[in-house]
């Protein structure tokens, strides 16, 4: 249990929605750039992703429709398909990296799947690079077999991949556009998170209770255990000293001391927990709870759940705005709604 000081506990924003997208999407996540662009994946489903500015006007609808072969040097011959699954920026906002489940195309005839065995061989997957100002795939790197959560070392040189269907980590250089490893965690990896000085990537596992931290000079795996049962989604405060992690299979999100490398709190946020944000202060974390049709802020000091929001069918995405202070919530049926803190 943790040990609050009451002086210390910070009284929780209110919500109020001030916003709601709809039209040809099914978003899978919602991805703030930091300097007020959004990006939407949509998945198979509506083959794009959707660009948004603060007006919550849409500015751009990037297709995942490439020429394979002219952005990774490859052997691919005429157009192919993704699907977008997850995005990350690079810290100046200027470059995205969007994960895709699968590619559609010749020579793509046995797409992984969600429930893979880790055992039959599925096809790899692509991340596209994306550049924001101009809205244009640049360059597109072949992955492990579904890959889905991605991120950018804060540094900027590196491109990590969770593939969920491989089993595997891919770590793609940034400079030269080519995956250059790949390490082998366990049955399906889904949440990343990097530290500040881009030294531990930190990723949850979800078909297991743990975490693997991979140190990413040496590439050392070690593990931190018993979180809780299927680790989904990761947040690490600026400090370095607090991992957070939503638990699908609990309803839960725990806090995990790293110094400690143990669970030392968690909160019931509702049916499982998906994907979540942390304020940039580090004092509230948000969290979209897929089977509730909800979304709960959770205050980091004593893992308290502050505020319940009732929102569309199916939330599965979320991000922050610093600037504007608004959390912009991706559901998969249909919607992205936006709320004001207040």
């Amino acid at each position: 249990m943790l040990s609050i000081a009451f002086a210390t506990l910070v009284t929780a924003p209110t919500l109020t929605r001030v916003g709601m997208i709809t039209g040809r999407i099914s978003p899978k996540s919602i991805v703030h750039s930091g300097s007020g662009v959004f990006f939407a994946q949509n998945m198979m489903y509506a083959h794009d992703v959707t660009v948004y500015d603060r007006t919550f006007t849409q500015t751009g609808r990037i297709s995942d429709k490439v020429a394979l072969g002219a952005l990774c040097g490859g052997s691919y011959k005429g157009s192919y398909q993704g699907s977008p699954v997850e995005c990350a920026f690079t810290s100046d906002g200027r470059e995205a990296w969007v994960s895709n489940y699968q590619m559609y195309g010749p020579g793509f005839r046995h797409p992984g799947n969600d429930k893979a065995d880790g055992r039959t061989r599925y096809d790899s997957s692509f991340l596209y690079r994306i550049d924001v100002p101009s809205q244009k795939v640049v360059a597109a790197v072949k992955v492990g077999s579904v890959p889905k959560f991605v991120a950018v070392t804060p540094d900027g040189q590196k491109v990590l991949a969770s593939n969920w269907a491989s089993y595997d980590l891919s770590i793609v250089s940034a400079k030269t556009n080519l995956e250059e490893r790949r390490i082998r965690l366990g049955r399906f990896p889904r949440g990343i998170a990097v530290d500040g000085q881009s030294r531990h990537a930190y990723v949850a596992v979800m078909g297991s209770t743990s975490v693997a931290d991979l140190d990413l000079a040496t590439d050392k795996v070690t593990w931190i255990r018993n979180v809780g049962t299927s680790p989904r989604h990761l947040c690490l405060d600026a400090e370095g000293r607090y991992l957070y992690a939503t638990l699908n299979g609990e309803g839960r999100v725990a806090k995990i001391d790293l110094a400690k490398r143990k669970r030392i709190a968690a909160s019931r946020t509702g049916s499982q927990p998906r994907s979540m944000v942390l304020r940039p202060d580090g004092k509230f974390l948000y969290v979209v709870n897929y089977d509730a049709n909800s979304f709960s802020q959770v205050r980091t000091a004593d893992m308290k759940v502050t505020r319940t929001v009732k929102v569309n069918r199916h939330p599965i995405g979320i991000t922050y705005d610093g600037q504007a202070h608004r959390v912009w919530v991706a559901c998969y049926s249909g919607s992205i709604l936006v709320y004001q803190e207040g």
